[in-house]
């Protein structure tokens, strides 16, 4: 019924023959954007979704007002192999909206410029077009997502793929599963802050003048030290999705094809409230070198781009690594926070053996004490050894570890880094 009062509503503007009835489409969209919208903004949206709801749309309206049929440049619009019937343009936008008025033409350019909440959400767009041609020549563009929640009002998340190489990652753990030391957990208590007053600080008390619209922060230290889980715990917190950007689809050895790759992503990202994560951080954020050929002035180049692009993207961004000093000084000048994940000390990992264990299986007295104090091993490390001494004890059909279960399964963490292990029982 909507996209029949649409055909009306065009079939109106350019009969003469036909009574002229006001027909508003205002906050059409209104409830599932959570914004309102207005008569403009509804007929643009609806423009836009009317050839993947009714394949034909305008085919059937330019067959209606030219039975005779011609070339309308005027209406713009583009067909291609894969769907042969017209697909709206910026200019078929124009011309059903504005029709030859010049004033009202340029004034609908608002609608596809980056400061307009069509573009800053990602609801719809103007394709690129080729250098030369006529910005509103590109198609509008309604992406996947934007799809989704205008017919069936929820989100759909990105899929991941070429066009977005970053998956999501969450966790079933909480926070009183994630144990640091007092000072890392104090930092990470800043980044909560920050996620939860940002708005109030930026808008309501005036200070987005003086702080940036995004948050910056290097996780450092050893493998298995809670990098990758805090960060998905900031987003079950907060109700944000996390995702992790995997470098394999992003990093390419043609020139500009990695800024391309990860320029996907940001767009997407931005205005979205996702957490960006980039784990193993060093291949991207690495140390730029002395200029001596071709290659390292490119390389350069892409570590620049990527500066400035974090600098303005208005979401969280956190990067680990396992080393500080692996990454760009001047990406360390810009971070909020650097916050630093050490292996658990004796007391720590005494707290994250007693939290691992099942609850219907008990241990020898004085075991984990002894086992804590003893090996050092980081949070990942004893999540590992302790599932392998649940399956040897589930295949035992018993339900009691001994000093000599976890001895195995820790000896088996010490040769995964090939070090030396030690039976100290």
């Amino acid at each position: 019924m909507l996209f029949q009062n649409l055909k009306k509503y065009i079939l109106q503007r350019f009969d003469s023959k036909k009574n002229q009835k006001v027909m508003t489409f205002q906050n059409t969209f209104s409830e599932v954007l959570g914004r309102e919208t207005t008569h403009e903004e509804g007929l643009i949206i609806l423009l836009a979704l009317a050839p993947h709801i009714t394949p034909g749309f305008y085919d059937d309206i330019l067959k209606e007002l030219y039975p005779d049929g011609g070339e309308f440049p005027e209406w713009g619009g583009v067909k291609d192999d894969t769907y042969r019937s017209m697909q709206p343009t910026g200019e078929t936008i124009q011309y059903i909206l504005a029709g030859n008025d010049m004033k009202k033409r340029l004034a609908l350019l608002e609608y596809f410029n980056e400061d307009h909440w069509f573009f800053k959400e990602q609801l719809l767009f103007i394709a690129p077009v080729n250098e030369g041609m006529p910005f509103m020549s590109g198609k509008v563009i309604v992406p996947a997502e934007s799809l989704h929640l205008l017919m069936y009002g929820e989100e759909l998340k990105p899929s991941f793929g070429p066009d977005f190489p970053a998956k999501e990652i969450t966790t079933q753990m909480d926070w009183k599963d994630l144990v640091l030391n007092p000072m890392t957990q104090e930092q990470i208590h800043q980044i909560r802050l920050w996620i939860k007053h940002k708005e109030l600080l930026r808008e309501d008390w005036g200070m987005s003048k003086r702080m940036a619209p995004g948050y910056k922060a290097l996780f450092c230290g050893p493998s298995g030290t809670g990098k990758t889980l805090t960060a998905s715990l900031l987003g079950k917190e907060f109700n944000r999705p996390v995702y992790r950007i995997d470098l394999s689809q992003v990093i390419s050895k043609y020139i500009g094809e990695t800024e391309k790759n990860l320029e996907k992503v940001f767009i997407r990202a931005e205005n979205k409230d996702w957490i960006l994560f980039f784990d193993e951080a060093d291949a991207l954020f690495g140390k730029r070198s002395a200029t001596r050929n071709a290659q390292d002035r490119f390389a350069n180049q892409s570590v620049s781009y990527l500066l400035q692009r974090i600098e303005y993207f208005n979401g969280v961004v956190i990067l680990a690594s396992n080393y500080k000093n692996n990454i760009d000084q001047a990406f360390i000048r810009r971070f909020n926070a650097i916050i630093s994940f050490a292996k658990p000390n004796a007391e720590e990992r005494l707290v994250l053996w007693k939290m691992a264990i099942p609850k219907h299986i008990s241990v020898h007295k004085g075991v984990l004490v002894k086992i804590a104090d003893t090996y050092e091993l980081t949070g990942a490390q004893i999540n590992n050894a302790l599932s392998y001494c649940c399956l040897q004890l589930a295949e035992k059909g018993e339900e009691k570890l001994v000093v000599e279960d976890f001895l195995r399964a820790i000896k088996i963490e010490f040769s995964k880094e090939e070090k030396i292990f030690v039976n100290l029982s």
